[in-house]
């Protein structure tokens, strides 16, 4: 039986936390179960928590955005599984900086990190690992005269899209 890679007892910093969610992904048979494409948007799935770490898989199609959205005081790490997702950051006064994340590839942010991500290919599946654990995040909107407006949520909330 495959254990979980062993969190060192302490809230994790982005390099930990890149290697964690590496191993982690590294074994399939501690996340599959959670994997689904047939729910009609995007699927995801809380697979590990405790007081220092938070794990979830979340499953993507070309549809699915999370919208603009922080992690509060979060740092996260996120490991590409299969497909590819897209990942941009707001830039003030111009366009969106954006890149594909493909499979095999692992990415690390801090809680002062606003992002948006989606799905580049259909059945694409990443793995999220985030310290301390979530319990807020914050979701943004952008209105056309370039007004940045923050909404906080729970962990719990499905991110999406916050139209003006």
């Amino acid at each position: 039986m495959t254990v979980l890679p062993a969190p060192p007892g302490r809230v994790l910093d982005t390099q930990e936390l890149k290697r964690w969610v590496s191993d982690f992904a590294a074994h399939p048979e501690m996340w599959q179960e959670h994997v689904r494409h047939d729910t009609g948007g995007r699927h995801y799935a809380s697979v590990y928590r405790d007081s220092d770490i938070d794990v979830w898989v979340l499953c993507w199609n070309t549809a699915d955005d999370t919208g603009w959205h922080d992690h509060d005081t979060s740092s996260g790490a996120v490991a590409v599984t299969r497909g590819a997702v897209t990942e941009a950051t707001p830039r003030m006064g111009g366009e969106p900086v954006t890149r594909v994340v493909e499979a095999g590839r692992t990415f690390a942010f801090g809680p002062d990190h606003i992002h948006r991500m989606g799905g580049a290919v259909d059945g694409s599946v990443t793995i999220h690992a985030y310290s301390p654990p979530l319990w807020r995040m914050g979701q943004y909107s952008i209105s056309r005269s370039g007004v940045l407006r923050r909404k906080a949520v729970s962990y719990a909330d499905e991110l999406r899209p916050i139209d003006e």
